[in-house]
């Protein structure tokens, strides 16, 4: 089930997909980017995997025999904010929108091009360790803390568990308070989109409500401007 067991530069991505022919391409592609590749053809092979060898990201798709992408990816969301990739043959929207919703960071619909994807898994590494400026302190609102170097969020001084994608979006409110957003700018801004599905901006920002508001259906940080789209508050101390 494993390619190899020695770490590069590049980082460990875990495969999930029971189709050998989509695993084996996927795993030709990221290798030849630099990664070492795991492969599991199962969701409970998959998370056993998850647990011993603490991928930097796992591509996981969505159809896969007895436990679905999207049961394996909540039970990773329990204990991991590793980055998810989502593969999936499915297209519709409210599709993508559940993925997002359970905690993946990315989406591929199937057909995709392997070099799409490796390229996918490099832009989310590198937001899920990317720093601005290693002499930026914390960003604080309130009860609310980011710290940009470690990558810490903390609400009340406790932990706040966020997804690379959550984490990013918010650090992007944070640093342009009092300042509305467009879904298109947002998606551009923090995700580096020039085209996509707005959609996912809308499932984040209710994510992130649902963490760092003290009642996500009337927001006082993230909220709507209509017609618009979304413009962060600060509470102050």
């Amino acid at each position: 089930m494993v390619s190899t067991d020695a770490r590069v530069t590049a980082g460990r991505v875990l495969v999930v997909d029971d189709d050998p022919t989509v695993s084996d391409v996927v795993r030709r592609y990221l290798e030849r980017a630099g990664f070492v590749v795991d492969k599991a053809e199962d969701g409970p092979t998959g998370l056993a995997l998850a647990s011993e060898r603490s991928p930097d990201l796992v591509v996981l798709d969505l159809m896969l025999p007895g436990m679905s992408g999207l049961d394996v990816c909540r039970r990773l969301r329990r204990t991991s904010d590793v980055p998810i990739v989502m593969l999936t043959a499915l297209g519709e929207e409210a599709d993508r929108v559940v993925g997002f919703e359970t905690g993946a960071d990315d989406y591929v619909t199937k057909p995709f091009s392997p070099r799409e994807l490796a390229l996918r898994v490099q832009s989310v590494l590198r937001r899920a360790g990317r720093v601005d400026h290693s002499t930026d302190g914390p960003l604080v609102d309130g009860d609310l803390m980011l710290d940009l170097v470690s990558r810490v969020a903390k609400r009340d001084a406790g932990p706040l568990n966020l997804t690379v994608r959550e984490f990013d979006l918010l650090a992007h409110f944070l640093r342009h308070p009092n300042r509305a957003f467009t879904r298109a700018e947002l998606l551009q801004q923090v995700w580096g989109w020039t085209f996509g599905d707005q959609a996912t901006v809308t499932v984040h920002v209710r994510r992130l409500r649902e963490k760092v508001e003290d009642d996500p259906q009337q927001p006082c940080r993230i909220v709507t401007v209509w017609g618009v789209g979304y413009r962060y508050e600060p509470v102050g101390d």
